[in-house]
């Protein structure tokens, strides 16, 4: 009788610890969350993925709760620029400019989501030992492991003043790196000039592309269709219809998240005059997968394993009982 107090003693011990290891692992995200959408800093970093490294400098500024952010790869000369309404995207190597609607709040500092509360659902998080000094500065190292094989995991040193992330790894099932981020350098001003964030890039002579805001679904596909069967904590977040270059016709855009991880599920009508890709495909750190459904071509496209978006884009087929209502209507 003593020895099984004693161990459910032990248990309990161990399993408060564990709770309460988490509880500080979320506290490091949380603060690294805030650190990132408050505070001004001016950075350069690599960016490694496919073998092969870009190397880019974030500008970001917040002045009276407004954000703005310039993202230059000092590679290629491209720029990205960011304001609380629009992202536009100047390409001087393929003489256009693209803007389009900011369809989310977070920072275009490369492989960095929004690690919410629901995160622990499906994802274990660890506060590892201290890792070593980068850029002068001690770190905290963040371990977020999912609980399955259908997402990736992430590595994150986090700056132990300033909770600015200055080391970052996606990684697979196995723990090999997907994508990296790596600072060289980073400053805090307490204040940035307005100019750090506009463009420098020459516009003139560029064609300048405006993608339309999506609109909300309408009585059409996009609502007819669905994923039957997704990963465990996936969920349909968001649909919306939109024009993509070089589709004359909306075409349907479906967004299943878990919280962390997501995948944009495009559908649109097959075209015998547009080239259209079938199969798995490596898009970056993220995995494409398409498929004919019924005249139609369903796309899955996601930063998780192929193996997520082949069980999704296999799974999307028109909602019956959409249908249903749909023709009642």
């Amino acid at each position: 009788m003593r020895e099984r107090v004693l161990t459910g003693i032990c248990l309990a011990l161990s399993l408060s610890t564990a709770a309460a290891a988490e509880d500080d692992a979320r506290a490091w995200l949380e603060r690294m969350n805030r650190a990132l959408a408050t505070r001004n800093y001016d950075g350069t970093f690599f960016h490694l993925r496919n073998g092969k490294v870009e190397t880019l400098r974030i500008i970001h500024r917040v002045e009276n709760g407004k954000v703005e952010e310039r993202l230059v790869s000092l590679d290629s000369g491209r720029e990205i620029v960011r304001n609380d309404k629009e992202l536009t995207c100047y390409l001087p190597d393929q003489r256009r400019v693209l803007v389009e609607p900011r369809q989310d709040e977070g920072p275009l500092l490369g492989t960095l989501p929004d690690f919410d509360a629901a995160v622990t659902e499906n994802y274990k998080l660890q506060k590892l030992a201290s890792g070593r000094p980068l850029l002068g500065r001690s770190t905290q190292v963040i371990a977020v492991n999912p609980n399955d094989a259908y997402r990736f995991g992430y590595r994150l040193w986090i700056d132990q003043e300033t909770a600015l992330p200055l080391k970052t790894q996606l990684c697979d099932e196995r723990g090999n790196v997907v994508e990296q981020v790596l600072f060289a350098n980073i400053t805090l001003p307490a204040s940035i000039p307005p100019s750090a964030v506009r463009p420098q890039v020459d516009a003139s002579g560029l064609q300048w592309v405006k993608q339309p805001a999506p609109t909300q679904a309408s009585a059409s596909i996009v609502q007819l269709w669905r994923a039957g069967k997704v990963p465990p904590g996936f969920r349909l977040t968001a649909t919306n219809t939109q024009l993509m270059e070089g589709s004359k016709t909306p075409v349907a855009h479906l967004v299943y998240s878990d919280g962390l991880a997501s995948v944009s599920v495009f559908i649109e009508t097959k075209s015998a005059d547009r080239e259209q890709m079938n199969g798995l495909a490596r898009v970056g750190s993220a995995f494409a997968f398409s498929t004919t459904v019924r005249g139609h071509q369903v796309t899955a496209v996601g930063e998780v394993p192929a193996q997520t978006v082949q069980l999704i884009a296999h799974s999307t087929k028109p909602d019956v009982d959409a249908a249903a209502t749909d023709r009642r209507r």
